[in-house]
């Protein structure tokens, strides 16, 4: 008698393991999202900050017939864009070494001393998991410069 008191005691909890099984999986895959979303948004900001240095490095040595209008530096865009998604148009500048804006001489940066080629650019990330996203739309951005060789 002793035995079936025992067995009748274990059935009701059988589906207590389902029950914890089901609160702990969408704790693990919240979290699973996230770090997912945060290796998105760190590819992100790598490729944007990486797509800035190309773009000066090659503006600063084919400026084009204006600054910024050579085929070289549409073809390193262009590669830039299929690898970044959302990625902006840059915009150039002509700053000198203390990072004042340098006046372009017929649509191009004067080859002077210390004269670099500045680019700046940007590209909007919109996280994936539910309540990072409701911070909104993060804009990432950077800026690099190459001295004019």
């Amino acid at each position: 008698m002793a035995r079936w008191k025992l067995a009748r005691r274990a059935a009701p909890q059988r589906g207590q393991a389902l029950v914890e099984f089901s609160l702990t999986i969408l704790v693990f895959l919240g979290l699973m999202m996230a770090v997912v979303d945060l290796g998105r948004g760190i590819y992100m900001y790598n490729g944007v900050a990486e797509s800035a240095r190309e773009l000066a490095r090659v503006t600063s040595v084919h400026q084009g017939t204006a600054l910024g209008n050579s085929s070289q530096t549409a073809d390193v865009l262009n590669a830039q864009k299929k690898l970044i998604p959302n990625l902006q148009n840059p915009t150039y500048e002509c700053v000198d070494i203390t990072d004042t804006s340098v006046a372009l001489e017929k649509g191009l940066c004067p080859v002077n001393a210390g004269n670099r080629v500045k680019v700046t650019i940007t590209a909007p990330y919109q996280p994936l998991t539910p309540l990072i996203s409701l911070s909104g739309t993060w804009t990432m951005s950077s800026t690099s410069s190459t001295e004019i060789p």
